[in-house]
């Protein structure tokens, strides 16, 4: 359904919902709304809500008038993270990348890394703690990734848990949702727990070393697109903090962000900045 208001940036183009659409419809087919009243809000612009939420950076209550209401996004966001469907849809585009790119649709490899970023005000004191390596306090993101970047497992925790055992759950993950997954990289954080951990699953981790005489950032060769992967998360504003009081929120924000990013790699489409030429050209001197 096409809709009277202006476009913003975040919106999914027609190429971009053509991807996700057959996915939602299924799962509204047979449905009454969220079980309460009649459907009447458009799909399309539920999706285009939440992906403004996950870019902008705003809070819930601050959508533009001209979407659905906040708590009726909100509710669909919370019910297909509850449901499952944020993930399934994630996990379709993320086969649909992969083969786009040459590679089987399932992964053989994997590479473990870990975020810390800190909470906002109205998250719970017992879900978050103090990473003592890099003096956040707040959450921590364990993720697995494809050789591609591309998100396989998500587990988010207090950042005061240590990588090495947020690694042995990634891991087991790893191995329970992608079989075919035969060895995983890590870097010196990960410790003989982790590699053993993989070796009980069949999974071969490897630990990934820097050369003693870099100074500064270098990508590290076979680890360097889970770095990447954080680059595209930071891209989406409500990730820079954790703004969720309930972790699996937090874990749905996430694949939202890569939906966003993965949909717009299969259309050929480039995320738009603030700018665009009218502004770029404009006059910006004050009338006085």
């Amino acid at each position: 359904m096409t809709t009277a208001r202006r476009p913003y940036g975040t919106d999914l183009s027609d190429a971009r919902w053509a991807l996700i659409e057959p996915m939602l419809s299924a799962w509204r087919a047979g449905r009454v709304g969220l079980g309460i009243s009649p459907i009447k809000h458009d799909l399309r612009e539920i999706v285009n809500a939440i992906l403004y939420v996950n870019r902008t950076g705003i809070p819930w209550e601050y959508l533009p008038h001209d979407f659905p209401p906040y708590k009726t996004v909100h509710g669909y966001f919370a019910l297909w993270e509850k449901e499952g469907l944020t993930e399934a849809i994630h996990d379709a585009l993320r086969g649909k990348v992969r083969q786009a790119a040459g590679r089987d649709a399932e992964p053989t490899a994997a590479i473990l890394d870990a975020q810390s970023v800190k909470t906002s005000g109205n998250v719970p004191e017992h879900s978050q703690g103090i990473d003592a390596g890099k003096k956040i306090k707040g959450r921590k993101r364990h993720i697995a990734s494809d050789v591609l970047g591309l998100l396989l497992v998500i587990l988010v925790t207090a950042a005061s848990v240590h990588d090495t055992a947020g690694g042995r759950v990634v891991v087991e993950q790893v191995a329970n949702q992608y079989p075919a997954v035969a060895v995983a990289w890590v870097d010196s954080g990960y410790k003989q727990s982790v590699i053993d951990a993989g070796a009980m699953h069949g999974i071969d981790v490897q630990v990934v070393t820097k050369d003693p005489q870099q100074r500064g950032f270098k990508p590290q060769r076979k680890r360097w697109a889970v770095e990447r992967t954080f680059g595209w998360l930071m891209w989406h504003r409500r990730l820079v903090r954790d703004y969720e009081t309930n972790p699996q929120r937090s874990r749905s924000m996430i694949h939202w962000a890569m939906i966003d990013t993965m949909s717009r790699r299969l259309t050929g489409e480039s995320t738009p900045s603030w700018r665009d030429d009218d502004t770029i050209n404009a006059d910006t001197t004050p009338d006085l």
